[in-house]
């Protein structure tokens, strides 16, 4: 199978699971669920987490994290706005749905911004609080499902966003590790 071949399979089996995953008949408490979550990843948290516990803390372990996250974000964002703009994915409310349940903040889908920035949160505070690292990865799979049950990302969109996500978290762990 040629490599042409093997990405329209992909693509065929992405759009397969989005349409397992997303019923525009959902009940409303999973709607409203998916748009909670949602919602939380959209970036408001984050500067809530870095201001109020790390630079409004005299804790430097609190302060490592804050610079932790901003550095993480610094590495994460330009690699997500070329990704985005380069692979220029049509979402699936743009294409094989007649729409979602949010009015997406752009025009295409992969890398899931969200799920991006939910990962390299989840990671950074569990490298802080270790003890709630089950509470910190849940919190961004269920960001993450959110934009596929909303109708908004291919599920692909939110395994590459985590999986960078994860990647620029881990990396800026490293490089305040050397400072």
């Amino acid at each position: 199978m040629n490599e042409n071949n093997m990405l329209k399979k992909v693509a065929q089996l992405d759009q397969s699971l989005f349409l397992m995953v997303f019923n525009g008949n959902a009940p409303t408490w999973v709607k409203n669920s998916a748009l909670g979550f949602s919602k939380t990843g959209n970036g408001g948290l984050y500067v809530l987490i870095a201001v109020g516990f790390g630079w409004l803390s005299n804790e430097p372990e609190l302060q490592l994290m804050a610079m932790t996250l901003l550095l993480g974000f610094l590495i994460e964002r330009p690699i997500y706005f070329v990704a985005k703009n380069s692979f220029a994915r049509i979402r699936p409310c743009d294409g094989l749905i007649k729409g979602a349940y949010i009015v997406p903040s752009d025009k295409f889908s992969l890398p899931s911004g969200h799920s991006a920035g939910a990962f390299l949160v989840a990671v950074v505070l569990a490298q802080y609080f270790p003890e709630f690292v089950s509470l910190w990865f849940l919190w961004a799979v269920c960001v993450a499902a959110s934009r596929v049950l909303l109708g908004v990302h291919f599920p692909v969109d939110v395994v590459l966003g985590a999986l960078m996500g994860s990647s620029c978290g881990l990396l800026a762990i490293l490089i305040v590790a050397t400072l």
